[in-house]
């Protein structure tokens, strides 16, 4: 299961609006590198392939590919802003490290 707080799922809104498409997939993943080896994706995507996990999260469509899900399974995605600007944190139960950033792990 992946989930969204209220202001993540509030900030993908308004972001769905800037981008003219409030139909748009939100797609989290992981890929290889970053800080602590592997670090979190997240765009918009139109497809879905063969193979991935649909979450409806306050009433976001969320995609997550198969081999991503292994890591993020629990997730929970937030929206905080602070003096710096505004961003995405990512609270991961699977991840044993973390960088400063916040953007990378390892399991």
């Amino acid at each position: 299961m992946i989930s969204l707080s209220k202001t993540a799922a509030s900030e993908v809104r308004r972001l769905q609006v800037k981008r003219n498409n409030q139909e748009a997939r939100l797609r989290l993943g992981v890929q290889s590198g970053g800080c602590t080896k592997l670090y979190y994706t997240i765009d918009f995507d139109d497809q879905i392939n063969p193979g991935d996990r649909i979450y409806n999260c306050e009433g976001i469509c969320v995609i997550v590919d198969t081999p991503s899900l292994n890591y993020i399974k629990g997730l929970m995605l937030d929206y905080s802003e602070d003096l710096m600007g505004g961003g995405f944190r990512f609270h991961n139960p699977n991840a044993l490290e973390s960088c400063g950033c916040g953007n990378s792990f390892s399991v």
